[in-house]
C-alpha cells in the first residue's frame, strides 16, 4: 500500500482535540492514537521532531458534561497517550481551552466580514426550519439559501442598532472549485456552487467549529491534521478558509470509518463504544491500543500482536488505508486474552486484578502491596487461573472460591456425578477427607497419587473420586486443574469444605 504523497518534510506538530460532550469513544481514541504514532514514531524516525498538542474544544455550550475534561484526560493518560501541550501541562501558545479564546475567534469574523468573505445572517430558526420543510418537499439538498449574504448595508446597520441576534456565516464562493489534498485519500475536487456558507460564529459569541478550528490550528503551529472521515464533506470550506485568512493550510489526512460488525454506524446497541467502559470491564490499555492501531492500518497483513514500542517503530500514514475498519468484539477479546496469558507478567497481571477483587470485596488494600502476603496468594490464584481470563472483571467470580473462608449454599446434587449415588459420592467424600487429614496439599504428585490408590481402593473411576472433591472445595463442577486447585485454596479449607460437604451429603440423604 502506498498513499499518494511524502507525508512529513518537517518537523510535526499534531493535535487532538475532543469535545468534552461525554465519554471518549473508541473512534476518538483510535483518531488520537494516530495522531499520537505519526508524531511520537515515524516523525521522529524520519529525524524530525513531533509534538503532540491536545486541545479542548467546548464551544457547543448546549452539550458540555460537567466533569468530562478531566475525564478525558484521565481516560487518555489510562490509553497510553502522551502530550506536549495541552490544558493541563501549558504550553507556548496557551490557552488550549477554546472558551478561553473567544476574543481571537471574534476578531477572526470580524476580519472575514471586513474583507467581504463572511457576513450577517439575521434569519430566525423559524426561517430556517420553514427553508428545511420546502427543501424537503422539493426533494433538494438541504442547505442555506444565502437569503442575508446580499442585504444592503443600510439594512445591516438598521437591524444592529435594533439589536438583532446573528450569526456569522462564511462567504463560499459561488462558482469554480475547491481542491483538497488528503495525504491517504490523493486529490479531491468540490464544486464551490454545492458548498453551504457555513455558520462561523454562533449568535451567542461562541465559534462553530468550523472557524476554531481553523484559528486555532493556525495559531498553534499545526503541521498535520489527521481526523475522522465525517469532516470530508466540510474540508473544501476550512480550505477556503485558510485562504481568506491568507494562510497555508496543515497537511491533511481523513482517517477511516469505524463500522459496526455487519456494517453501519458502532453504537450501544453494538455493545460498548467508550474507553471508560471498557475500562471498567477489564480491557488491557495495551490490548486495546495494539486492537485499535490494527483498525485502518497493518505492517504486513498477518502481524496482529504489536507492544506500544513496536508500534511506534513500525507505524507509518504511508500503510493507514482509506477503507472502512470493522469493529469486531470478538477480536478485541482476542487480544485481551493474549495479553493476560502470554504478554504481562504474572506480577503485572496480579496488580491489574486486585482492584477488581477489592471492589467485589474479595480482597483488601492490603493486597495492593507486592509485598503483603495477600498480594502472594492472589498471585498464587491468578497463575491457577490466567489462561481462563478473558477480561480482568471476570477475575471476581473465577477467583471467588480462592479468596473466601465459606462457600455459598450450593446444591448437593452436585456432589454426585453420573452414573453414581449418594451413598457412593459419600464414601468417596470420607475416603478423600482422611488422605488430607494424613497429607498437605502443597505436595500436589503425592496428593494425586493417593487420591489414585484411594479410588482403586474404593473400585471408582477417577472422576467418580475427583467430581465430588471438585464441587466440595469449590462448590462448583468446573475449575482449573483439581491438584493445583487443592495446592491453592490451602489444607485448612480443603478440610473444612470436604468436611462440610460430607455433612451435607449426610443430611441431604
Amino acid at each position: 500500500m502506498s498513499n499518494p504523497t511524502i507525508a512529513i518534510d518537517r518537523d510535526v506538530r499534531v493535535r487532538y482535540a475532543p469535545s468534552p460532550t461525554g465519554l471518549l469513544h473508541v473512534g476518538g481514541a483510535r483518531t488520537t492514537l494516530f495522531n499520537w504514532l505519526f508524531a511520537r514514531g515515524e516523525a521522529k524516525r524520519l529525524g524530525f521532531d513531533g509534538a503532540m498538542i491536545l486541545r479542548i474544544e467546548d464551544t457547543d455550550r448546549n452539550r458540555l458534561v460537567e466533569g468530562a475534561t478531566q475525564g478525558i484526560l484521565d481516560i487518555l493518560s489510562w490509553f497510553g497517550i502522551d502530550w506536549d501541550e495541552g490544558p493541563d501541562v501549558g504550553g507556548p501558545y496557551a490557552p488550549y481551552v477554546q472558551s478561553e479564546r473567544l476574543p481571537l475567534y471574534q476578531q477572526g469574523a470580524q476580519e472575514l466580514i471586513d474583507k467581504g468573505l463572511a457576513y450577517r445572517c439575521f434569519c430566525s430558526p423559524q426561517r430556517l426550519q420553514q427553508l428545511r420543510e420546502e427543501q424537503r418537499q422539493k426533494g433538494l439538498p438541504p442547505g442555506y439559501d444565502r437569503h442575508c449574504r446580499s442585504i444592503a448595508k443600510e439594512e445591516i446597520e438598521a437591524k444592529l442598532a435594533a439589536g438583532e441576534g446573528y450569526v456569522v456565516r462564511f462567504a463560499m464562493p459561488r462558482d469554480g472549485t475547491t481542491e483538497v489534498y488528503d495525504l491517504i485519500r490523493g486529490e479531491s475536487t468540490f464544486q464551490n456552487a454545492n458548498l453551504e456558507d457555513l455558520v462561523l460564529l454562533k449568535s451567542d459569541g461562541y465559534p462553530t467549529y468550523h472557524l476554531a478550528n481553523v484559528i486555532d490550528d493556525h495559531d498553534m503551529q499545526i503541521t498535520h491534521i489527521m481526523r475522522g472521515e465525517e469532516w470530508i464533506p466540510t474540508a473544501p470550506v476550512h480550505v477556503r478558509l485558510y485562504h481568506a485568512f491568507g494562510w497555508e493550510p496543515p497537511a491533511i489526512a481523513h482517517m477511516p470509518l469505524i463500522l459496526a460488525p455487519g456494517g453501519g454506524k458502532l453504537s450501544k446497541r453494538h455493545g460498548s463504544t467508550a474507553m471508560e467502559e471498557f475500562k471498567a470491564q477489564g480491557y488491557l490499555p495495551e490490548a486495546l491500543m495494539n486492537y485499535l492501531a490494527l483498525l485502518g492500518w497493518s505492517l504486513d497483513g498477518t502481524t496482529e500482536i504489536f507492544s506500544r514500542e513496536e508500534l511506534l517503530a513500525n507505524w507509518s500514514l504511508e500503510r493507514v488505508s482509506p477503507s472502512p475498519a470493522t469493529f469486531d468484539y470478538d477480536k478485541l477479546r482476542w487480544f485481551n486474552q493474549q495479553y493476560i496469558n502470554h504478554i504481562l507478567t504474572l506480577d503485572d497481571l496480579t496488580a491489574r486484578v486486585v482492584p477488581f477483587l477489592i471492589d467485589a470485596g474479595l480482597a483488601t488494600d492490603g493486597a495492593l502491596d507486592p509485598s503483603n502476603a495477600e498480594f502472594a496468594r492472589v498471585r498464587d490464584v491468578t497463575a491457577v487461573l490466567k489462561d481462563r481470563l478473558v477480561l480482568l472483571s471476570d477475575a471476581p467470580d473465577l477467583m471467588s472460591f480462592f479468596l473466601v473462608d465459606e462457600l455459598p449454599p450450593y446444591d448437593a446434587a452436585k456432589l454426585i456425578p453420573k452414573k453414581s449415588d449418594a451413598t457412593q459420592a459419600l464414601t468417596a467424600l470420607q475416603g478423600a477427607f482422611a488422605v488430607f487429614e494424613a497429607g498437605a496439599v502443597d505436595d500436589e504428585a503425592a496428593i494425586e497419587a493417593s487420591l489414585r490408590e484411594l479410588a482403586e481402593k474404593l473400585g471408582l473411576k477417577a472422576g467418580q473420586l475427583f467430581m465430588p472433591i471438585r464441587v466440595a472445595v469449590t462448590g462448583r463442577t468446573e475449575s482449573p486443574g483439581l491438584f493445583e486447585t487443592l495446592r491453592v485454596i490451602g489444607d485448612d479449607w480443603v478440610r473444612a469444605r470436604v468436611r462440610a460437604a460430607i455433612e451435607l451429603l449426610s443430611t441431604d440423604g
